[in-house]
Formats: C-alpha cells, sequence, structure tokens
C-alpha cells in the first residue's frame, strides 16, 4: 500500500493513501477560518428567508436562529463544504475517479478545523500479456442454412393458408379447424376464462387442455357435444388447478387447411419478390447474415474469456454493484407488467445473490477492451460512423437522415462511436490469438454444457 501523499495549500489539506490498487482514501482538512465563514453564510441565507414573530424579515438575530435550527445546521454546511472542497482536493491528490466518491465526514463545528475522507475508485492499472497468441478464441463455422430456409418457406405458407369449409356430414379429424363456442362449469358454476364464442381450435395442437381436442374428433359442423376434462394441478388459478369440468361445446363449422404451393405466387404474396428463387435467396441471405452474426460474438466472447484468465487485476467493487443494479433493472424493465410481481421480485433478489460473477465479468472485459483501444489508439472516424448509421436505418425501414438527426438529438452517437472502437477492439484481438474453427453445434453444446 502505498505511503500517504500530503499537499497544502491556502485553507485546505489534501493527504490521498492508496487502499487498495483501485481506490484511494483523499482525507481533506479544511481551515476552521473557513468553516466559520461557512457557518456565517448559511445563517445569512437562513436570515433572509426566515420568519420569525417578534422580528422584521431579514432581521433576526443569529443567537434565535442558532436555537431554532442549530441542530440541523452542521448538516448543510458539511455538504456546502465537501461540495465547495471536493473538485479541488481530487485534483491536488491527482486521482481520476470512474464513480461517485463515498464520503465519510465529521460534523463541522464554526472555527474548527473540519475533516473528512473521500473513498476514490480509480481504472485499474492492466498489463496485457506480451504474447496474445496464448489468447484462444473459437469462431462457429458459418453453414448453409438449408433447413433454416425450408422452415421460413413453411412459416410463410402457415402465415398465408386458407380454411375450406368441409361439406356437410364431414367428421371432424386431426388438422381440422373447428369454430366453435363454449361454455364450462365446475361443479354446478361457471367459472372465469371458461366461456368463449366464435373460436377456431386446431385439432392435433393441444393447445387446449388436455383430453379436450380428443373428444371433439369426429363432431360434425352445427352438432353440440359435452367435452369433460381434468385440469392440471398446476394449472393457472388455484380454484381450477385440479379439477374436473364440463364443457357445453356447438360447433358451428368445420374446415379444412389449404397451404398454398411453393411457387412464383407465393413469393409474390410474401413480398416485393417475383419469383421463389428470389424469396428463397433473400431468406437464405438474411440468415446466413445472422449465422456471421452470431459466430463474431460466440469468438469475441471467447476471446474474452481467454484474455481474462490471462490478465489479472483488481475490479473496482462499486463498478460492479453498478454493473449488478443496472442488470437488475434491466430484468425488472423486461418482465414488469408481464409476469407477477412476486415472481419479479424472487427473481430479483436471485440475482442479487448470484449475479454477481457475471457483472464482474462484464466490467472486466470492459476494461480490457478500453486497454487495448487506449493502446493501439483506435477511433472511429466520421465515414465509419455514417456507415452505421445507415446500416441501421436499413434494417428498421427509417431515411439516414432521419435517424441521423435522431441520433444527434438523443445523444446516440457517443455510443455508436463506442460499438464501432469495441468491434476494432475485438477484430485486434482475433488477429492477435490463435483461432480454432469449429462446428456450430460443437460450439452450442459447450455453451449449454457451460
Amino acid at each position: 500500500m502505498a505511503e500517504a501523499a500530503e499537499k497544502k495549500s491556502d485553507d485546505i489539506t489534501v493527504e490521498c493513501s492508496e487502499t487498495s490498487a483501485v481506490v484511494r482514501s483523499v482525507r481533506v482538512e479544511v481551515d476552521g477560518q473557513r468553516v466559520s465563514q461557512a457557518f456565517d453564510r448559511a445563517y445569512d441565507g437562513l436570515r433572509r428567508g426566515a420568519r420569525v414573530k417578534g422580528f422584521r424579515p431579514g432581521k433576526v438575530p443569529r443567537s434565535v436562529l442558532e436555537r431554532m435550527y442549530g441542530a440541523s445546521m452542521p448538516s448543510e454546511v458539511e455538504r456546502t463544504l465537501v461540495s465547495e472542497t471536493l473538485a479541488t482536493a481530487i485534483e491536488r491528490a491527482e486521482v481520476t475517479p470512474i464513480s461517485e466518491p463515498d464520503i465519510d465526514a465529521e460534523s463541522p463545528v464554526s472555527g474548527e478545523v473540519f475533516r473528512y475522507t473521500a473513498r476514490i475508485e480509480v481504472k485499474p492499472e492492466i498489463e496485457l500479456p506480451e504474447d496474445l497468441s496464448a489468447v484462444q478464441g473459437r469462431r462457429p463455422e458459418v453453414e448453409p442454412p438449408v433447413a433454416a430456409v425450408e422452415a421460413e418457406i413453411e412459416k410463410i405458407r402457415e402465415h398465408h393458408v386458407k380454411l375450406i369449409e368441409e361439406p356437410e356430414g364431414t367428421e371432424a379429424a386431426t388438422d381440422h379447424v373447428l369454430t366453435l363456442d363454449f361454455e364450462g362449469r365446475i361443479g354446478e358454476e361457471l367459472f372465469q376464462g371458461g366461456t368463449a364464442k366464435g373460436v377456431d381450435l386446431r385439432l392435433g395442437t393441444g393447445t387446449m387442455v388436455p383430453g379436450f381436442e380428443d373428444q371433439l374428433m369426429g363432431v360434425q359442423a352445427g352438432q353440440d357435444r359435452q367435452v369433460t376434462v381434468t385440469f392440471p394441478e398446476d394449472y393457472g388459478p388455484a380454484e381450477i388447478s385440479g379439477q374436473e369440468a364440463v364443457f357445453d361445446c356447438q360447433v358451428s363449422a368445420v374446415r379444412r387447411r389449404e397451404l398454398p404451393d411453393v411457387d412464383d405466387e407465393l413469393a409474390k404474396d410474401a413480398g416485393e419478390f417475383e419469383t421463389i428463387e428470389e424469396l428463397r435467396a433473400k431468406i437464405e441471405s438474411d440468415h446466413l447474415a445472422e449465422q456471421e452474426r452470431a459466430s463474431e460474438r460466440s469468438l469475441h466472447e471467447s476471446l474474452v474469456e481467454s484474455l481474462i484468465a490471462l490478465t489479472e487485476f483488481e475490479v473496482p467493487p462499486g463498478v460492479v454493484e453498478r454493473q449488478l443494479q443496472g442488470q437488475m433493472k434491466q430484468m425488472y424493465d423486461q418482465f414488469q407488467g408481464r409476469v407477477p410481481d412476486d415472481v419479479i421480485q424472487q427473481q430479483m433478489q436471485r440475482m442479487q445473490e448470484e449475479g454477481r460473477p457475471t457483472a464482474e465479468r462484464r466490467v472486466r472485459e470492459g476494461f480490457l477492451i478500453e486497454k487495448i483501444v487506449t493502446d493501439q489508439a483506435l477511433s472511429a472516424s466520421e465515414p465509419e460512423v455514417d456507415a452505421r448509421l445507415e446500416e441501421m436505418a436499413q434494417a428498421q425501414g427509417m431515411e439516414v437522415d432521419m435517424l441521423r438527426t435522431m441520433a444527434a438529438q438523443q445523444g446516440w452517437l457517443p455510443a455508436i462511436e463506442q460499438e464501432l472502437l469495441e468491434q476494432k477492439a475485438y477484430s485486434w484481438l482475433a488477429e492477435q490469438a490463435t483461432i480454432e474453427d469449429v462446428p456450430a453445434e460443437a460450439e452450442e453444446d459447450s455453451q449449454t454444457q457451460a
């Protein structure tokens, strides 16, 4: 631990010591005369606004103010003195804070020296490995997305499916779509969510309670049928979980599904395509681009994991805590209104207890990438920022000038520049590291096991 360094000037004395590699303790002493002046100013300000019976505004004696407000005045003076001197103290201590300092202060007394200590977190000093070829990266291979293309084509066909009315007397079977009304009872009572009208139900999909669809097999349009099911023990509200329910169903239509052919007409229906070959090519291109992005993300993650293992440095605990709180807020914002609040709170508590290693890992990654950016003097040029804006505009279907204006007005540009710098840092690291190309399935398996 470094020895304390003391610096005196005028009415404050600053002493800085190294608490740890990433924490500095800055001890500040404020001259008693300045403390008295701070009390004087505080009481003068109070006098101007005080309304005390028997005294004209602005003429209340200090002795009266001290009796009335003396107990709270030291706290106000403390805030004032810290606010007035902290920046100077930090400058004289020659430290660069990376977060708001924690202040531990004595209660000031007029005419006496006021002392406080600022606990300041600073960036860690990082030495990258001399031989960066020791950094190991795994790049999942990008393969032709044949199955993904066919699956996407099937989704498009499903989106354009036609429902054809079956002839009278047709008995419903798997894949038929029934239009029905139903009314459900537990005992003799209707229950919430058990009644609906005009519902389209595709038989064989398992979308209803187990057993419901099976008992509608063979029904014809215009027929009624009674269905009896037992709700699973963990099904929805407690009042229906595990209960037997009887549904009176009226079937108004039985229709078959007719999927469109995979041809040029389907391509035209799907968008601005003239042929099915154009549609397939666009789907394949999109999937290949996503695979490439996913491959790069996976490579970057493996490179950073390897670099973290090879680079020892202490991380500021306050930065880790802020990262953890940020993760928790992100989770809360994501699920608020969609998940019961008690479930969210349970997950928040779990993250508070178990999420710190992830938070620390992200903080380490941030410092390492920043180190590479600084050491290699990486920068993001204006044309590169413009190209990224054009890419974003195209993805969002916006005019690039409109997006550029929004980015300037809402302060996105620094974030875009930071994104570009990080990409350059990852690319530089990949050039130095040892990269292994692996099958995509193997990489997915390794991540699942991790």
